[in-house]
């Protein structure tokens, strides 16, 4: 299973950290982001890694070159930072088949296998991780509503009045019905392709999407405090091992 990783835009809420970098190759625990992202889908089986880049592209490139521990990378260009919608339509000539995406500024400490396995076992056109938030901070996400048998039945981006505090998480898997979905998606208020969008219109056109609840933690690496934190989670979590 190929495996797309989201590394096009700027962090520019993460600066100075993002000054002469782009966000993925801020560094972790001694690493950049997208090397945690790479290790954790190599792990998981990915036989390729098709990665979008953008801003500052080139110190990616140079740092990583055709290939990650074996894995060969494909890289796809998003000049305009227009939603993961947009970006994901960048990747569309290279996948053909069922695929991982992550986003590329996420670190996670979780069940990510479980949402593969739902994939492999065709119960479903696509499966999400997923955890409660806070119900105050549920409107800053993606925002889910699942029925009893645990299936999203609606996706809203970044609600002012939230229908649930289930979120997305950074990780998904798909099948290619995406692409066609986040080519009929219009621009939001934001002026964005929200992935939220198309998700909503896989939804409504009968395919089923399964959410797997996290077990563990993810953080998303927004602002310079997020970054201290998984540094200090990680640390941890290799003193215990």
């Amino acid at each position: 299973m190929k495996a797309v990783v989201l590394a096009a835009g700027k962090g520019t809420r993460l600066r100075p950290l993002t000054e002469d970098k782009p966000k993925g190759m801020v560094e972790v625990a001694g690493k950049p982001i997208l090397t945690h992202c790479f290790e954790q889908l190599a792990e998981l089986g990915a036989d390729e890694f098709v990665v979008v880049v953008g801003y500052l592209k080139e110190n990616i490139i140079e740092h990583y070159g055709d290939e990650f521990e074996g894995v060969p990378i494909t890289y796809a260009h998003q000049r305009d930072q227009s939603g993961l919608a947009h970006a994901l339509l960048t990747v569309e000539e290279y996948i053909d088949d069922d695929f991982m995406l992550m986003l590329g500024d996420n670190i996670f400490q979780a069940n990510l296998a479980d949402v593969v396995k739902r994939q492999e076992e065709d119960r479903a056109d696509a499966a999400f991780l997923v955890e409660e938030v806070d119900w105050e901070d549920a409107s800053r996400y993606g925002v889910c509503d699942t029925n009893k048998y645990g299936e999203i039945t609606d996706v809203i981006e970044k609600p002012d009045d939230p229908p649930s505090n289930l979120v997305m998480t950074g990780f998904y898997t798909f099948t290619p019905a995406i692409f066609h979905a986040c080519h009929l998606v219009q621009p939001s208020n934001r002026g964005e392709y929200e992935i939220s969008e198309a998700i909503d219109l896989l939804i409504q056109s009968g395919r089923t999407i399964d959410a797997i609840p996290i077990d563990g933690w993810r953080l998303d690496i927004g602002y310079p405090e997020d970054r201290d934190e998984a540094e200090e989670r990680l640390t941890d979590a290799a003193a215990a091992e």
